[in-house]
């Protein structure tokens, strides 16, 4: 039975973060609902005053105060839900005393750049403001996702800390640091003109990336276009003080074919690869990986060292 369970676990997690999230075409009418997950222990809880502001919290059975793991989904920023989460990374997370919170956030059609970010960044000082209500331990938050949720983790896990210890709003005074990230077809950056040097091919002309920023395309050049793409790339805020974090890719590497589609290479390795050069010099854990890698090993094996991971850095209780 371990090694029913172990595939199974592999094909829930390979369905939930299968790098075609920045793929996707722009939201049209009701969205298509993940596999089904077992009842939250919280659902719907409202973390911000955005309608899309909404997200569930699955509690770790503990005596002690909890880790936490906070799932951001993709979709290009522009479709997606918090059902997306796939119920075997949730089972193994709960399993090793990890709880898990998964959330929404607003639509790049609903509020651009820098929207999506700071409803995720929201998300997180909201559950750090509740973390004796529910149970969790408020220095030991990591965030998650795939694709465009991945780029939100790294978003908030890189940037400058958005706490306001002046706010009236206790939420706002909280602090939004992260003890790491793993995430899964991330990209580093959001900036058409990086892509196009990075990737290569027409990876470049993916229809969300404009989007994001409620760009035309002749105004992607403009000094305005560039001040936003600098300040939605995860990769502008590294330091020696960001967060540990580890990347998991699927898409095929090399470079792309001559007959590349728009879009095609969105979920590159080279990214996780360029964030790596970055993290390096500065002595900040970056584990890159890619499905390749894992070719011969049971299945799951993925996973496990992600959880792995978590459990490294999460620690004893502090």
């Amino acid at each position: 039975m371990k090694w029913l369970t172990a595939v199974l676990i592999s094909a829930i997690i390979l369905f939930a973060f299968m790098p075609s999230a920045m793929s996707q075409p722009a939201a049209q009418g009701p969205q298509k609902k993940g596999p089904v997950l077992p009842k939250p222990d919280h659902q719907d809880v409202k973390y911000g005053p955005y309608e899309r502001n909404v997200l569930d919290l699955w509690k770790a059975k503990s005596e002690k105060p909890t880790p936490l793991l906070v799932n951001i989904h993709g979709g290009g920023f522009r479709a997606g839900d918090k059902s997306s989460l796939g119920p075997g990374l949730l089972r193994l997370c709960l399993d090793s005393g990890i709880s898990v919170a998964s959330i929404n956030y607003r639509y790049s059609q609903q509020a651009v750049f820098p929207a999506p970010m700071l409803d995720g960044a929201r998300a997180v000082q909201f559950l750090r403001c509740h973390a004796e209500e529910y149970h969790l331990d408020p220095n030991r938050i990591a965030c998650t996702g795939g694709s465009a949720g991945a780029g939100i983790s790294l978003w908030i896990g890189f940037h400058p800390d958005l706490a306001d210890p002046k706010s009236d709003d206790p939420v706002a005074r909280q602090s939004t640091r992260l003890t790491c990230m793993a995430v899964f077809g991330a990209q580093c950056s959001y900036d058409p003109h990086f892509i196009k040097e990075l990737i290569g091919g027409r990876a470049w002309e993916h229809s969300a990336l404009l989007q994001l920023y409620g760009l035309k395309p002749e105004e992607a050049d403009t000094p305005r276009a560039r001040k936003l793409f600098e300040e939605a790339a995860p990769i502008t805020y590294v330091s020696k003080d960001s967060p540990p974090v580890w990347m998991f890719y699927t898409e095929a590497k090399g470079p792309l074919p001559p007959d590349a589609r728009p879009g095609q290479g969105i979920h590159h390795i080279k990214f996780g690869e360029a964030l790596k050069a970055k993290l390096d010099p500065l002595g900040v854990e970056c584990i890159v990986l890619h499905s390749d890698d894992y070719k011969g090993k049971p299945p799951g094996q993925n996973m496990r060292d992600m959880l792995e991971f978590l459990q490294r850095h999460f620690g004893a209780e502090k």
